[in-house]
C-alpha cells in the first residue's frame, strides 16, 4: 500500500523523495459510552486499521488535500490565508480544522502543505475516522513545523478543540485520546474529567474481539448528539442545586437515586441515569479485566447497551438486531454498541470456538431482517499515532 500511496502522491503533486507517511488508528470503546462529555470513565482502545497520510511542506500558502478514499472528489484546495470552515471542502474541513486550531493556539504554519491520506477504517462506522485524521494531521504539523513542546496529550486536545470549533461537533476526549494515546494489546482506563489514565492489558488467551458494521451510516454533526450532550448538561444543572458536584461521574448510582426527583424531567432523569450507571460500569469491568474475569466483563458491556438503547436512547432497530442476535449465540461473551450511536457498529468478545458461527449465523439473519449485509471485523489491539519509517 505504501508503494500505491507515494506512487499517487508523485502523480498529484510531483517528486516524493521528500514526502513523509504517518499512520493514525481507528479506535473501538469497549465500556464507557457517553461517559467522556459526563466527566466519567471511559475504555477505548486503538485498533490496527487506521488513516494514512503521506505529507510534504510546500513553498507557498496553499493547503492541498487528496483521499484515496474520496478519487472523485478531487485534489481540495485551501490557503492559510483563509482558514475558514467550507462546506465545499467536504472531508478536508477536518485536517484544515486543525490546521486553524493549532494556528488559534500561536503554532501559525511559516508554508502550505500537500497531504494524501488514505483510510481502511469504514466511514460512518462509529470507529472514529474523524479522530484518526484530526490526530494524524496534528502529529505531522508537530513533526513537519517543529512544534516539539506538543505532548500526545496536547495533540489530542487540539484535535477535539478542532472538532468542537471548527465542524461544529460537541464531541468528548475519549476518541482522541485513545487515537494519540494507544497502545498495544492494552486498553486505556481514562478518567476524562482529569485526563488521569492507566493503561490495562487485554489478553483474551480464548476469545477475540469483533466489531460488527450494521452498514448504516450516521452523521453525527447531524444526529441527536450534541441533542444527548445538553439534556445531560440540564441535568446536571439540576443536580447541582442539591449536590457539590462538578459532573454527572461524581455520583455514585445509589446517590443519584437519591437525587433524581430534583430534575423533574423524565427523559433528562434518563439521560442522567445513563451517565452515571455507565462511569460506575466502566469502573467495575476494568476491575473485572484485571481479575481475569472477563466473563462479568461481558455481563457489564450487555448492560451497557440496555442502557445506551433505553435510557440515553443512542441505539437503532439494525444495532439492535445485531446485539440481539449475538446474545442467543453460545459462546458470545458480551455484545454492545460501540461509538456516538444512531447506526454505526457493535463490538463483541466472542470465544475462539464460536467466531465461524458468530460471523454465519449474524451474517445470514441480519441479511434476511434487514435487507442489506453487515461486514465483521476480528480486531488487535495497536499503538497510537506514529511516524513511519
Amino acid at each position: 500500500m505504501r508503494d500505491k500511496l507515494f506512487a499517487k502522491f508523485e502523480e498529484l503533486f510531483g517528486n516524493s523523495s521528500r514526502a513523509d507517511i504517518y499512520f493514525s488508528p481507528g479506535r473501538v470503546n469497549l465500556i464507557g459510552e457517553h461517559t467522556d462529555y459526563n466527566g466519567g470513565h471511559v475504555f477505548p482502545c486503538a485498533l490496527t486499521l487506521g488513516t494514512y497520510g503521506v505529507v510534504r511542506k510546500r513553498t507557498d500558502n496553499k493547503l492541498c488535500f487528496y483521499s484515496l478514499n474520496l478519487t472523485k472528489a478531487g485534489v481540495k484546495e485551501a490557503s492559510l490565508e483563509s482558514l475558514v470552515y467550507d462546506e465545499e471542502l467536504n472531508w478536508a474541513n477536518y485536517p484544515l480544522g486543525v490546521i486553524w486550531a493549532f494556528d488559534q493556539k500561536g503554532y501559525k504554519l511559516d508554508t502550505g502543505l500537500d497531504l494524501l491520506i488514505w483510510g481502511n477504517i469504514p466511514n460512518g462506522s462509529g470507529l472514529s475516522s474523524s479522530a484518526s485524521l484530526e490526530v494524524l494531521t496534528g502529529l505531522i504539523l508537530k513533526d513537519l513545523y517543529g512544534f516539539d513542546n506538543l505532548s500526545m496529550v496536547d495533540l489530542a486536545l487540539i484535535g477535539q478543540f478542532s472538532e468542537n470549533n471548527f465542524n461544529s461537533m460537541n464531541c468528548g476526549i475519549m476518541d482522541q485520546f485513545a487515537v494519540a494515546m494507544g497502545k498495544k494489546d492494552n486498553a486505556i482506563f481514562l478518567d476524562t474529567s482529569t485526563l488521569n489514565f492507566e493503561y490495562a492489558p487485554v489478553q483474551l488467551e480464548d476469545a477475540k474481539i469483533i466489531i460488527t458494521n450494521s452498514k448504516v451510516k450516521h452523521s453525527l454533526v447531524d444526529s441527536k448528539y450534541n441533542e444527548r450532550r445538553q439534556e445531560s448538561s440540564d441535568a446536571l444543572k439540576k443536580l447541582q442545586t442539591k449536590a457539590d458536584i462538578q459532573t454527572l461521574g461524581d455520583l455514585t448510582v445509589e446517590q443519584f437515586e437519591e437525587l433524581k426527583d430534583v430534575i423533574g424531567d423524565e427523559v433528562e432523569i434518563r439521560r442522567a441515569r445513563h451517565a452515571v450507571a455507565e462511569n460506575q460500569r466502566t469502573i467495575e469491568a476494568v476491575a473485572a479485566l484485571r481479575a481475569n474475569n472477563i466473563t462479568r466483563f461481558g455481563e457489564l458491556m450487555n448492560q451497557s447497551h440496555i442502557s445506551l438503547r433505553d435510557d440515553y436512547e443512542v441505539s437503532c432497530e439494525e444495532i439492535d438486531i445485531l446485539v440481539d442476535l449475538a446474545w442467543a449465540i453460545p459462546g458470545v461473551i458480551g455484545s454492545r454498541i460501540t461509538g456516538g450511536g444512531f447506526g454505526g457498529c457493535t463490538v463483541s468478545i466472542v470465544k475462539n470456538d464460536a467466531v465461524d458461527a458468530f460471523i454465519k449465523t449474524i451474517g445470514e439473519q441480519y441479511l434476511e431482517k434487514v435487507g442489506h449485509e453487515a461486514e465483521f471485523y476480528t480486531v488487535d489491539i495497536g499503538d497510537g499515532a506514529r511516524k513511519l519509517k
